[in-house]
């Protein structure tokens, strides 16, 4: 079971079942290798339409992740870092759960804090400060 499903947070597991991968030739450093070989690794998983999460958790992924979910709502990740698919592969998986974790954190609600009155009288008296520096920069007029 814990093979074929990825642990995402205590209520969402996604099954394996539900990604698919492709494979492309990836660019970089490896002569011929790289000319012959697909090791560049392509995650794609359909955030629409998994069932694995509920409807708050598919709006909050599709705010987070936006510019990596395409118009078809398939999020796309890709790994090519390495010159072994299979080590690309396992990167593009983790990532995608350290992703999808982040995404689903809960976030803190902000606390109101208000300024205090020394601080508001503090900035008054700069800014007059301020004034006063510049009302004395102005036209300086000759006496003949």
């Amino acid at each position: 079971m814990a093979a074929d499903t990825l642990f995402i947070t205590d209520q969402v597991q996604i099954p394996t079942s539900e990604l698919s991968y492709r494979y492309a030739r990836s660019g970089g450093p490896g002569g011929q290798h790289v000319n012959r070989t697909e090791t560049q690794v392509e995650l794609l998983w359909d955030v629409l339409a998994s069932p694995s999460v509920n409807e708050d958790m598919r709006l909050r992924l599709m705010a987070a992740l936006a510019n990596r979910i395409d118009k078809n709502g398939t999020l796309h990740l890709r790994s090519s870092e390495t010159r072994s698919q299979e080590r690309n592969r396992q990167a593009v998986t983790g990532r995608f759960v350290f992703l999808l974790q982040e995404a689903l954190k809960p976030r803190r609600k902000r606390q109101k804090t208000r300024i205090s009155k020394a601080a508001k009288a503090r900035r008054r008296d700069q800014k007059r400060r301020r004034s006063e520096v510049k009302r004395g920069r102005g036209r300086v007029l000759r006496e003949d």
